[in-house]
């Protein structure tokens, strides 16, 4: 009796880890990794709430990733410093090799009307709002950094992630981001 109290325990740790991992499993159920060495991605599309990213070519998912976003995320950004992740159709508008967060894709926010509101209203609305990879201090969680929500509004995957991303995402790439 005494082992089978011991290997109750073990067995469901190795079932809890097993389940985390095929939960992290960050290839698209019908996508091909070496798809994305070849095709140029057109769309972009984040889920919020579902915390997934997923890439496009033709209508065609290519892969999905586990992101995380801004500190604060429910909602739509309204200003600086909110912690939130804009919703809405932008474009990729510049790509920055020499980023603190390894590498980044900057996002069109806020747009023409975003701007007008907020000025309309006397706030700030933000800006700089990249798709990225983790500063140094944060590499050594790879995979693990989506658990929680932490940029200021950005969008976080892995610096092995957003490395492939830097090389299929063109300046003029659309990006959706939906709640």
């Amino acid at each position: 009796m005494k082992q089978l109290c011991f290997k109750i325990p073990l067995l469901l740790a190795l079932l809890f880890h097993s389940t985390l991992a095929l939960c992290y499993q960050n290839i698209h159920p019908g996508a091909k990794a070496k798809s994305l060495k070849q095709a140029q991605i057109d769309t972009i599309l984040v889920e919020k709430h579902k915390r997934i990213m997923t890439v496009f070519h033709k209508d065609k998912a290519l892969k999905t990733y586990r992101i995380a976003l801004g500190f604060s995320p429910d909602g739509h950004k309204l200003r600086e410093g909110d912690g939130k992740t804009p919703e809405g159709t932008y474009f990729i508008v510049g790509k920055n090799p020499q980023s603190k967060f390894h590498l980044s894709l900057k996002i069109s926010y806020p747009s023409v009307e975003q701007q007008q509101n907020a000025k309309q209203h006397g706030i700030n609305p933000g800006g700089n709002i990249m798709i990225h990879g983790l500063a140094p201090h944060l590499a050594g969680k790879g995979k693990w950094h989506s658990m929680r929500d932490w940029t200021l509004g950005c969008i976080a995957v892995t610096n092995d992630e957003i490395e492939e991303l830097f090389k299929i995402a063109d300046v003029g790439t659309k990006v959706v981001i939906i709640p």
